[in-house]
């Protein structure tokens, strides 16, 4: 499944009243690490049925970037239930994004 755009319009549909987890990418067009982090969620909303995938502009979606206290891109947000469960910000590798929307486990380190 491809990922969905996420605006104000549909982000309350789409996110907050989902049946699954979803993967929110906040990024712009502008934004190195960003464009960097793209293929790698794209791929994961291709592959992934069991969490849905949307992607936010910042520039375009400015009340939804304030509204979840945007202050680095990219930011992932995994919301469950209608609630932000997880956070994390920067750029992250394909493991490192399945093992926050909990499809990979994370390592045993002994």
């Amino acid at each position: 499944m491809a990922y969905i755009t996420l605006t104000t319009e549909n982000f309350d549909q789409e996110v907050l009243k989902a049946d699954r987890p979803v993967l929110v990418d906040f990024w712009a067009g502008w934004c190195g690490p960003c464009m960097a982090l793209a293929p790698t969620v794209d791929e994961i909303a291709a592959e992934q049925d069991k969490v849905k995938v949307g992607k936010v502009n910042v520039d375009e979606q400015q009340e939804l970037a304030r509204q979840y206290r945007i202050m680095s891109i990219p930011t992932l947000m995994l919301f469950e239930n209608g609630e932000m469960v997880r956070r994390e910000v920067g750029g992250k590798s394909k493991e490192e994004i399945l093992e926050m929307i909990g499809l990979r486990k994370q390592p045993v380190r002994t």
